[in-house]
């Protein structure tokens, strides 16, 4: 599974939501490849991907993509990452 984890710049809370993501995904025991994405690479990248996690704000931006697009309101927050990817993956 791969997952794009998106943020204005690429460097900055798009590398905190792929730690966050990768902490959740390795205590649901889910093997996934998460890699962290500004929303120009993002675009291309949610192409081959099945799901993107990001914010309200840039899931507007991202457009159309074939990958699940999940809004992440906190990016500290594991518990709301742990739900919305339980559901998704589900």
């Amino acid at each position: 599974m791969k997952i794009v984890a998106v943020c204005g710049m690429g460097i900055g809370t798009s590398v905190l939501l792929k730690m966050n993501a990768e902490k959740v995904l390795s205590k649901l025991g889910i093997d996934a490849d998460v890699e962290a994405a500004d929303l120009g690479v993002a675009k291309g990248a949610a192409q081959t991907a099945q799901i993107v996690l990001t914010s309200e704000e840039l899931a507007t931006e991202l457009g159309e993509v074939p990958a699940r697009v999940i809004i992440i309101d906190n990016f500290f927050d594991t518990d709301e990452i742990t739900a919305k990817l339980t559901e998704a993956i589900q």
